[in-house]
């Protein structure tokens, strides 16, 4: 089940992409920081202090050979990139002292205005801090890819059940960010999550099931009414990728309930892209895979956003911070 973990991190050996940690009082950070240089994934840089972080790592047995330092205190771009923070944020009356003392204070921040000038690839955080945190700075710094008005997040599933999706591996979007998506912003996720499928999770042809606890005008109710508003939007949207809905998840991922719920769908029975209503039931959909079916669960992975930044669990371990900057490199190239 490791398989496209390791495969993400053979082709992020071969991109050489630089990777911005900016939670660096986390020594999980500082051994994968580690782990990531001697292995090639990525290049690595720290957001702090050279000098203390170094002597940190040696407390903990760290080398931090090779990686590249970020200190906002002696940074000599700073006043720039305050303007900078300031005219993205101009109309929300953020001052340029408000936004220098934010660049200071936050690290996610700081890191993420890196990532925007391009100075850095790709941006890691969360280990320490809630996943509103991460996606405030992004969000406020990077903002949504051309096209997109929505920021989400998708999981990729890996099973030990090859008969479902694309030999085990589908996509669940959104489980991590948008409680009560609008029918523009399923259709938004959707997009997303199909990119998300084809570029990092190596599904050639998505097939992207919009959910519900309706196949095809079985039932009715206002989150039936918003799937089928969000499959007229996506019909206009001019995609490259099949999709179909309402469909419940039997009829979404069983061939045979296909055959009788949806007959003549070209996603029905074969889709690898499951789209929730909400995330309620994207959240605890991902969690029941993951536990009941034993499933390996990448994620949440944020999506939409211009370049990349991901989230980690506060309860990560030093192996997922690995995964995750072999995932960011990978999507760099997006």
């Amino acid at each position: 089940m490791n398989t496209l973990a390791n495969e993400l991190k053979e082709k992020a050996k071969k991109l050489n992409k630089t990777i911005i940690l900016p939670e660096t009082g986390d020594e999980r950070v500082l051994r994968a920081t580690e782990k990531i240089i001697n292995e090639g994934i990525a290049k690595i840089a720290l957001v702090g202090d050279e000098k203390k972080l170094k002597e940190k790592a040696a407390e903990l047995g760290v080398s931090l050979e090779g990686a590249i330092f970020y200190n906002p205190d002696s940074c000599a771009t700073i006043d720039a990139m305050s303007e900078l923070l300031r005219k993205r944020r101009e109309k929300k009356g953020m001052t340029l002292e408000t936004a220098k003392a934010t660049l200071m204070s936050d690290p996610r921040y700081f890191a993420a205005m890196l990532v925007h000038q391009g100075r850095v690839d790709g941006m890691v955080a969360g280990s320490s801090s809630p996943t509103a945190h991460v996606l405030r700075a992004a969000i406020h710094i990077i903002g949504p890819k051309e096209g997109l008005k929505t920021v989400s997040s998708s999981f990729i599933m890996i099973t030990n059940t090859p008969e479902f999706g694309d030999n085990g591996t589908l996509v669940y979007s959104d489980g991590g960010v948008i409680p009560s998506p609008t029918a523009m912003q399923l259709a938004d996720i959707a997009i997303s999550a199909a990119e998300k499928a084809r570029f990092t999770a190596g599904i050639k042809e998505p097939k992207v099931a919009f959910l519900s606890f309706s196949t095809k005008g079985s039932a009715d109710g206002v989150s039936v009414s918003k799937v089928r508003e969000a499959i007229e939007i996506l019909k206009v949207r001019n995609v490259d990728f099949e999709f179909d809905g309402e469909l419940q998840l039997d009829a979404a991922i069983v061939p045979e309930v296909a055959a009788a719920k949806a007959p003549g769908s070209k996603v029905a029975g074969q889709a690898n892209v499951l789209i929730f209503p909400d995330l309620d039931s994207g959240n605890i959909g991902y969690k029941l895979t993951q536990r009941l079916a034993k499933a390996k669960a990448l994620g949440p992975l944020i999506q939409g956003l211009a370049r990349p930044v991901h989230d980690l669990s506060r309860g990560c371990s030093v192996e997922d911070i690995v995964e995750v900057v072999a995932i960011t490199a990978v999507e760099s190239e997006m």
